[in-house]
């Protein structure tokens, strides 16, 4: 059975770990080159916890990963030289400047915005913030076990898509999980919003994702929604039962606890038959060819 994943039960683990998140983000997305949508920023799943993959610099490439095992910071070069450091007994502090300082050794040199970016919970600087300092190692590991969980089926899903989608990708500013199909149009612009927004969704798209919850949603839960948005589509009706539409946030997103998904007996069976139908009753409202972008076979 998946781990219970109860947010008051590890909320100061979680805010820290976003934070030290954060940083490490910031600098892939300081020197990984510039993608459509903003895919050079985000983090991805791997077998011991979440990584940068590599990222290249002058004629080298190194990597960022987070050892959710062993509960390490490893960095490690193309050339063959790597460090790391525990991650346990770290304020957001220690663990930027620990991570500098062995970028400095490597010969690495990288500018960020050292501050927390589009957090409620923090707006202390990175080099000031000895207050967030929660690491507690048996809780993030059931974090990374159901992120994996997460990661194959949300693989599984991009699987059936043949037309244009993101990596499954963590978006370190919200700690989304998340995979996006595109139906190849172009969208409306988003008037009023961040460069950052309008870029994003550029182009008409159906995301889906998985998030462990934060201040407003107290529990982790899975979702859906399109931009732009069609009328009337929470008329459309979601599977499986426990399936809802939420539109708390000024648009509408299917919604899916966890919990649910959890503590079924074939628990990526029904997270996957939320993510069908999510996708087929939001691309049937906005006119896409459904056949056309099917995996044959």
């Amino acid at each position: 059975m998946l781990p219970e994943l109860p947010l008051d039960k590890w909320e100061s683990s979680k805010n820290t770990l976003h934070l030290f998140l954060q940083i490490v983000g910031k600098i892939r997305m300081a020197l990984f080159p510039k993608m459509n949508h903003w895919w050079h920023v985000p983090l991805y799943v791997s077998c011991r916890g979440l990584t940068t993959r590599p990222i290249p610099y002058d004629e080298r490439m190194f990597d960022i990963s987070f050892d959710f095992i062993d509960h390490q910071l490893q960095i490690s070069c193309s050339d063959g030289r790597s460090e790391s450091f525990s991650l346990q007994g770290q304020s957001v502090a220690s663990f930027y400047q620990s991570l500098f300082d062995i970028l400095n050794t490597l010969d690495i040199r990288v500018s960020i915005i050292a501050k927390p970016y589009d957090v409620s919970f923090s707006t202390i600087p990175f080099a000031e913030d000895t207050q967030h300092a929660s690491y507690d190692p048996v809780w993030i590991e059931k974090y990374w076990q159901t992120m994996s969980f997460v990661n194959s089926t949300f693989e599984e899903f991009r699987g059936r898509f043949v037309g244009k989608s993101t990596p499954v990708h963590l978006f370190w500013h919200h700690t989304d999980l998340a995979l996006t199909r595109f139906s190849g149009k172009r969208g409306p612009v988003m008037e009023g919003r961040s460069k950052a927004d309008q870029e994003a969704y550029s182009h008409e798209v159906i995301s889906f994702g998985f998030w462990v919850g934060d201040e407003v949603v107290r529990e982790p839960a899975f979702y859906a929604y399109m931009y732009p948005e069609p009328e009337n589509l929470t008329d459309e009706k979601l599977k499986p039962g426990a399936a809802h539409w939420n539109t708390d946030f000024g648009y509408s997103m299917a919604f899916l606890p966890y919990e649910t998904v959890r503590t079924d007996n074939k628990p990526q069976q029904i997270l996957l038959t939320f993510l069908q139908n999510a996708y087929e009753v939001c691309a049937k409202r906005a006119h896409w060819d459904i056949e056309r972008f099917k995996l044959a076979g």
